[in-house]
């Protein structure tokens, strides 16, 4: 692949789908052509028909199979990457629950995943046409140096930098605090692998997290225990009732909300279903709103990479009621949509390099101490 084929703009988001099916393909074109902000630029039934079609000119995003003759997607996405660039969302029943290729396409720097069941795809697909067209328009706004960057920003952990936390007396000031420091983190396009870096920063004692990252039902499985392989801390996907530990880390299930509860001296979640909330479920905004009802100033609140504004007013409904909030600047997301619209609501108290928001967090929790 030549490094700069040619661009025809539209003023559209111009798409080029990569699929074996035939079926599959005419499914996403009809759905991506139904939307008046994309187009389909081309089809290809494998990577040597999407390279040829790529010579011939540049697509804004690329949808991608994994398994495909002659040449499977995720060689076909490091070769992309690594000659010639293009935000591309991986489409297949592949990187679902329990999956081995999960880790490979995010590490090969997929920008996000729509996850096809193996049965009845063309029905899914249809039920899940805004997810698709709203996951295609984002892709189209990351940034993917910013991506690349994120793989070689040094991996700090709180321990670093800080102190472990100071053990609070069984007596005088700490009696007023009878609860752990809450850390509450939303993130979207770009999310997967910059969540991966801040949970890899995290000490073995660091405060328990809440995490909200859009991505769809049966995925956030396999990403939490992809995560709980690369990292130092506990992380799961949340179950309804789950409490809040130090050193571990809640995800909310895709399709579903998750909600902070407070128990007496304890913190637990709650994960229900429930309407769309900003386009999104699981929401930001719902996760937040929650932590500013339950836990006000004892929380730390964190929006990351991401298009789009969930997240930003139930951040400023935390700093409302006395949290700290946090927000990863424009240099390294991928896409500085909701750490932007967070900023422009009041909702964030500064925004910082995602390399230093790790031991932020510990900064603020040691201080909440």
């Amino acid at each position: 692949m030549p490094p700069s084929p040619t661009f025809r703009r539209t003023g559209r988001t111009r798409v080029l789908i990569v699929d074996d099916s035939a079926a599959v393909r005419q499914t996403l074109a009809d759905i991506i052509g139904s939307d008046p902000e994309l187009e389909v630029m081309g089809t290809a039934s494998d990577p040597f028909q999407a390279a040829q079609r790529i010579r011939e000119e540049r697509p804004d995003v690329i949808t991608l199979d994994i398994e495909m003759p002659r040449m499977d997607g995720i060689t076909f996405l490091r070769k992309l990457m690594a000659q010639n660039p293009i935000p591309v969302v991986i489409c297949s029943s592949l990187v679902g629950d329990g999956s081995e290729s999960l880790g490979q396409v995010l590490a090969a720097g997929a920008v996000d995943i729509i996850c096809k069941p193996q049965l009845g795809t063309k029905a899914f697909l249809e039920d899940s046409r805004i997810r698709i067209c709203t996951t295609i328009k984002a892709a189209a706004q990351a940034r993917l140096s910013a991506l690349r960057r994120l793989e070689v920003e040094p991996k700090l952990t709180a321990d670093a930098v800080l102190p472990a936390p100071v053990i609070r007396s069984p007596v005088g000031r700490a009696m007023a605090r009878t609860t752990e420091t809450v850390v509450a983190v939303g993130a979207s396009t770009g999310g997967t692998e910059a969540l991966r870096i801040l949970l890899q920063s995290m000490p073995l004692d660091c405060p328990p997290l809440v995490i909200v990252q859009h991505m769809p039902e049966s995925f956030t499985a396999a990403f939490a225990r992809r995560l709980d392989t690369e990292c130092g801390i506990t992380v799961r996907e949340a179950q309804s009732g789950d409490r809040l530990l130090r050193g571990h880390a809640l995800i909310a299930p895709g399709n579903r909300h998750m909600l902070l509860r407070r128990s007496g001296a304890s913190y637990l979640v709650d994960v229900r279903d429930g309407p769309l909330v900003s386009r999104h479920r699981p929401s930001c905004d719902v996760l937040f709103r929650s932590v500013a009802q339950h836990a006000g100033s004892n929380a730390i609140g964190v929006i990351m990479t991401g298009m789009g504004d969930d997240g930003a007013r139930g951040l400023k409904e935390m700093r409302d009621a006395g949290a700290r909030t946090l927000g990863q600047d424009e240099a390294t997301c991928v896409v500085f949509g909701m750490p932007k619209e967070a900023h422009r609501h009041g909702a964030v108290e500064e925004l910082l390099p995602l390399h230093q928001i790790g031991p932020a967090i510990q900064r603020l929790a040691t201080r909440a101490l």
